[in-house]
């Protein structure tokens, strides 16, 4: 009875559980496509895509390839995952499938071979060419048809010209299967450039077989995947429509059979002119802008078709960047002072090129704009730094204080001396190492003792340092943020000059020249000039479109290579700093005007003598604005030049320099010499100019060395006899004082300064 009740209880409690719980069951009603309660359900497959599902894959025979994984939708559009696909082809003899993993042969698969060796090992090559389709099925979906095109191996691609008979010379744009149609763009000739967003069909001839038995099989690879070496050059569609962007060559590659092939080269033209105006620019006139005002520059480029290009990567640079600088195409004064301005389209940057396509259509070759005269009026002062070959110390003045600053005492005696445009370091050659000063305070920073030579110069930029060695007979370029050595070449350097843009710099090394830019590396010129004779110095023009040289003949080389197109290829060679002008003036020592009109010289022998070179360059292009310096399409950049030429009355033994203020409106000839004056030579826009001379008073013989202030108001010059500094005022033309650097050489004896920079700062 007792177990009666125990059952009967438990039966009451465990009969209400079981209905509660089985009353929250819910069933998920299913989902039918057409949202009916009968057919196909959301999640099944109901499409199966394969790519490339337009162009489909191309095959070498007895190549192996592989089929991308399928994308598969339901009725929804949604993506659905499946596990598995089944894989068939139309004809196993010409493309054969793995059915379980889509795993591609340009023939038949290996099936029952035997002897231990899996199925689907290796590709048997039948020899047949032509199109099979592959599909894949699942879950009772078929895909599209990937169409594999099997044919011979490619062993090359070529981007050419059109057609003219598709029969006979058949390329890509021929053949249907290629091209699906899609052609929708005027055809690309490989003896022709684009303009900036024009577009162009690339067509291609693809062929089998060694070189002499080439076959042509442009209709039976299939489509090509066309991409560009430099997407800032061209940008390429699916279809191998190319659209040009930037100026310039880049190689093109065509993808076919899983492999890439150099096919050739796009060509984006380039720039035929570049126009440079600002507000109130007329020719050389130039633009009056205050001290930190802003002034925008606007530059107009329009190519070799004559049509406008935009975007371009111009670099903006100007002839004196402690005052005016140029960083981009809005130009601040920082500085009292004066300026020529222009902008650079300068490879590889801008306009870039294959080496062996330099020169090709023009591409690979810079130009540069016409220059912008930027004044700065007004005054600064300058802090004097002066040395002497014969002294182990070094001096500043501060025209804003009294008195002259304490002498820093050097390691070795230097030989050398060059500011950074920055004003905030010093470099002093020697011949026991490189000495590194500090401006603020003058203090020794760094001491290179492997570093031993003469100092030939510092890019604007303040980045290379240019040195060479008399006793190892090199010269090299250091890395100045690393103190690293980065390029050596043999051979003693006289002088060095950079480009404004600091990319290029020509030295003069006895009877040959050496240029190193960031494009070309070095680039060795011997003889340096027709005759075999020597050069001295170096000046940049302005713009920088060439560098003349002194000598016993005055020669200048162009930036633009010489180039030669090789006949029956699309490639060139090029003569880089060809010969661009030769004048029978005798220099010693040159200096280019700002203005861009003169270049001034002066020599001691036969007899002291002044040569201006009147230069002319040829400007523009004769489809467009004639303002800028294009390069030639073959030759080099071709100057002229008309010399004048004047007695100097002193009596020298070497010219020590050229000094011209940088508005252009006077030059300075320092020497070493006994005639106590100093010439001072005014240009003219034709003919001679006016020479002057200004008498050093009190006994110095000769001016040795001197530098202008940023502003041109005043000039220091160091001199001999009396081992003083003279300060000499511009207008009027006056040796209006001197002060004593004091230097002493290690004996105590007083001794001239030879060695002088400065750095300009404000009144205050």
């Amino acid at each position: 009875m007792r177990r009666f009740v125990t059952l009967f209880v438990l039966f009451l409690f465990a009969i209400p559980f079981g209905v509660s719980v089985s009353g929250c069951k819910k069933t998920i009603a299913p989902i039918f496509c057409n949202n009916g309660d009968s057919g196909t359900l959301a999640g099944q497959i109901t499409n199966i895509t394969l790519q490339p599902i337009v162009y489909g894959i191309s095959l070498n025979t007895g190549q192996m390839g592989q089929i991308q994984p399928p994308a598969a939708t339901d009725c929804k559009g949604q993506n659905v995952n499946f596990p598995t696909y089944t894989y068939s082809t139309t004809d196993m003899t010409i493309a054969d499938v793995n059915p379980t993993n889509g795993h591609l042969c340009g023939g038949t698969w290996n099936r029952n071979t035997g002897g231990g060796i899996a199925d689907y090992t290796y590709c048997n090559s039948t020899g047949k060419t032509g199109v099979a389709y592959i599909a894949a099925s699942a879950d009772g979906a078929t895909s599209n048809p990937l169409p594999v095109f099997v044919h011979p191996v490619v062993t090359s691609i070529v981007l050419g010209s059109p057609s003219t008979n598709c029969s006979t010379d058949p390329t890509t744009a021929c053949c249907p299967l290629a091209t699906n149609n899609q052609i929708t763009a005027p055809p690309y000739t490989a003896n022709s450039c684009i303009s900036q967003n024009q577009n162009a069909q690339l067509v291609a001839r693809v062929y089998a077989g060694t070189p002499g038995s080439q076959t042509n099989i442009s209709c039976q690879v299939g489509h090509l995947n066309f991409s560009a070496g430099s997407s800032n050059v061209v940008s390429i569609d699916q279809n191998g429509v190319a659209t040009a962007l930037q100026p310039g060559s880049t190689l093109i590659s065509a993808n076919i059979s899983n492999a890439a092939s150099s096919a050739g080269f796009f060509s984006t033209c380039p720039p035929a002119s570049i126009t440079l105006t600002a507000p109130g620019a007329s020719g050389n006139t130039p633009v009056i802008i205050n001290q930190n005002n802003p002034l925008p520059l606007s530059a107009t480029v329009l190519d070799t078709n004559n049509r406008p290009i935009t975007g371009l990567n111009l670099e903006y640079v100007s002839t004196a960047p402690t005052t005016i600088p140029a960083v981009s195409n809005t130009i601040t004064p920082a500085l009292a002072g004066a300026a020529s301005i222009s902008a650079i389209c300068q490879p590889n940057s801008c306009n870039p090129s294959a080496y062996n396509q330099i020169g090709i259509f023009g591409n690979g070759k810079p130009i540069t704009s016409n220059s912008v005269n930027i004044v700065a009026p007004g005054t600064n002062s300058t802090i004097l730094y002066m040395a002497s070959t014969q002294s182990r110390y070094v001096v500043a003045r501060d025209f804003t204080q009294p008195a002259i600053g304490q002498p820093l005492q050097l390691p070795y005696l230097p030989n050398s001396m060059f500011i950074s445009n920055d004003g905030a370091s010093i470099f002093m050659g020697s011949s026991n190492g490189l000495m590194v000063l500090s401006t603020s305070p003058l203090a020794i920073s760094r001491i290179d003792i492997n570093s031993p030579g003469i100092v030939l110069g510092i890019s604007p930029d303040g980045g290379t340092l240019v040195l060479t060695d008399p006793v190892r007979q090199t010269i090299s370029l250091q890395n100045n943020s690393s103190s690293s050595t980065y390029s050596t070449y043999g051979g003693v350097g006289t002088r060095a000059v950079f480009t404004p843009d600091s990319q290029t710099v020509y030295i003069t090394a006895g009877t040959q020249i050496l240029v190193h830019s960031a494009v070309t590396d070095w680039t060795a010129i011997a003889p340096a000039t027709p005759t075999n004779t020597p050069v001295t110095d170096a000046a940049v023009t302005v713009p920088a479109v060439a560098a003349y040289f002194a000598g016993p003949v005055t020669t200048a080389r162009g930036y633009c290579p010489a180039t030669t197109i090789v006949q029956g290829t699309n490639s060139a060679t090029n003569v880089f700093y060809p010969l661009a002008d030769t004048s029978a003036a005798v220099t010693d020592r040159i200096a280019a005007t700002n203005d861009g009109e003169h270049i001034i010289g002066a020599t001691v022998s036969p007899t002291p003598t002044l040569n201006d070179l009147r230069v002319q360059v040829p400007a523009g292009n004769t489809s467009g604005p004639t303002v800028s310096i294009a390069c030639p399409t073959t030759g080099g950049l071709t100057l002229a030049d008309t010399v004048n030429s004047a007695p100097l009355a002193i009596t020298a033994s070497s010219i020590t320099g050229i000094l011209p203020a940088s508005d252009s409106s006077i030059a300075f000839v320092t020497y070493s010499g006994s005639s106590g004056l100093l010439p001072a030579y005014v240009p003219a826009s034709s003919g001679l100019g006016a020479l002057n001379y200004v008498h050093l008073s009190g006994t110095a013989t000769a001016p040795l060395v001197g530098v202008f202030t940023s502003d041109n108001s005043t000039a220091y010059i160091g001199t001999s006899g009396d081992n003083l500094v003279h300060v000499i005022t511009h207008n009027p033309l006056t040796d209006s004082s001197t002060f004593s650097p004091g230097l002493l050489s290690p004996s105590g004896s007083p001794v001239p300064v030879d060695l002088m920079t400065q750095k300009p700062r404000k009144t205050t």
